[in-house]
């Protein structure tokens, strides 16, 4: 008995069908004793979006890849039941490694693709994607520079802040803000 992890390809956009259907397959065709997980790592992000709104989405991390941890057996050279219930699977086009011949994730990428969906518990809170850089121009929609307008002159994404450099008094002045707090212009 090998249990192993192994990467599926997807059409991209079609995982979490392809993540369905694979367990669906196994069930019904009495391969659940050899299929055991599948899994489309997604990360949660907070998206700023202009005029301040704010969502959490959830992004895959491997767009176009499901990973399945399954039992190919000992002669892994040649297909099995369970290859053929995961690659003949709806959406699937095919296996990371050879057209016969499925490779098993390494320790190190095991760990990363585990790490990656918090299969060892540990719960991150949402990453913030940034839709801003440095040298963007910005208008402040609100607070006591609310109207105001500048040029970002730093980011902290980990903080959901950002350093504009706004014209006050004929002078530049580095004032820190909410993701939240500025659109574009």
């Amino acid at each position: 008995m090998s249990i192993e992890w192994y990467a599926v390809h997807t059409y991209v956009g079609h995982e979490d069908k392809v993540r369905e259907n694979v367990m669906h397959r196994a069930r019904s065709l009495g391969m659940a004793d050899k299929v055991y997980q599948v899994i489309v790592p997604t990360e949660e992000t907070m998206e700023h979006r202009d005029g301040g709104a704010q969502e959490i989405v959830k992004r895959k991390l491997f767009p176009g890849y499901v990973f399945v941890q399954m039992d190919l057996g000992d002669n892994i050279d040649e297909p099995n039941e369970a290859w053929e219930v995961v690659r003949n699977t709806p959406g699937v086009t095919g296996f990371v490694g050879t057209a016969t011949r499925a490779v098993p994730l390494s320790i190190e990428e095991e760990a990363r693709m585990l790490g990656s969906v918090g299969i060892s518990g540990a719960k991150e809170k949402p990453k913030v994607a940034v839709s801003f850089s440095v040298g963007d121009m910005v208008e402040v929609t609100a607070g006591p520079f609310a109207e105001f307008t500048g040029v970002i002159s730093d980011l902290d994404p980990d903080k959901a802040k950002v350093k504009v450099l706004v014209s006050i008094f004929g002078r530049e002045t580095p004032v820190e803000l909410d993701f939240s707090q500025i659109s574009r212009t």
